[in-house]
Parts: C-alpha cells; sequence; structure tokens
C-alpha cells in the first residue's frame, strides 16, 4: 500500500484545513488509518486515526477540533482540522496498519506511511 498526504498549508489561528491521505497499490479498507505530526525538534505525535470499522480515536489535544472520516470506495482518509492553533503547526503524516485498537496510537505499529504534508498556523 502506498500512502500519499496533502493538503497542507498556511492558515491563521481559528481556521481550518483539511488533509487528504489517498491510498494506492493495493486494498485498503480493512488497515486503520492514522494520523500522526511532528514538529520541528519534537518528537512524532499521535493525531487521531479511524479503524477499519469506523471507529475514530483522537489525542487529547485536538478532540473536539479535528475530525477524521474515510471514504473506502476513494481510498481516501481525511482528517479535518478546524479552529488550528499556532501549537497544530507541523508536518503531518497518514499510516496505515492492521494493529488492535489497543495500539493504534502507537507509531511503531504502523506498517506503512505517506510522505508528509506541512502545516502552519500563523498567530
Amino acid at each position: 500500500v502506498q500512502l500519499q498526504a496533502f493538503g497542507g498549508g498556511t492558515v491563521q489561528a481559528g481556521g481550518s484545513l483539511r488533509l487528504s491521505c489517498a491510498a494506492s497499490g493495493g486494498p485498503f479498507s480493512n488497515y486503520n488509518a492514522g494520523w500522526f505530526r511532528q514538529a520541528p525538534g519534537e518528537d512524532r505525535e499521535f493525531v487521531g486515526a479511524v479503524t477499519w470499522t469506523g471507529n475514530t480515536v483522537y489525542a487529547g489535544s485536538v478532540k473536539d477540533r479535528f475530525t477524521i472520516s474515510r471514504d473506502k470506495a476513494k481510498k481516501t482518509v481525511y482528517l479535518q482540522m478546524n479552529r488550528l492553533k499556532p501549537e497544530d503547526s507541523a508536518v503531518y503524516y497518514c499510516a496505515a496498519s492492521r494493529v488492535v485498537l489497543s495500539g493504534i496510537r502507537d507509531d511503531s505499529n504502523y506498517h506503512y506511511w505517506g510522505q508528509g504534508t506541512e502545516v502552519t498556523v500563523s498567530s
């Protein structure tokens, strides 16, 4: 499975962006899809994920602001980001895994990764 993330850009604080992660090269519907982000000088951190059954999980820092959805027909997962804050600035990565729900926040459980798309939130 190959993943391509896109949709990043620069937005003012309080604004919105939608990231997309398009899969190709194989079946994707039975994978969990996660979003991670990495700011300069920081470790990569979990943002949220959607399971292959449609359940969603979010990091506390983005819960109620970010929403993950997937379109299985289009083999695409979306990250809708609202009320963005400067601390949301990072390179965002999508990833795919078949890990069970208890391991979905751990990036080491993801087997396939997209190339990342940069999000900059100005204050």
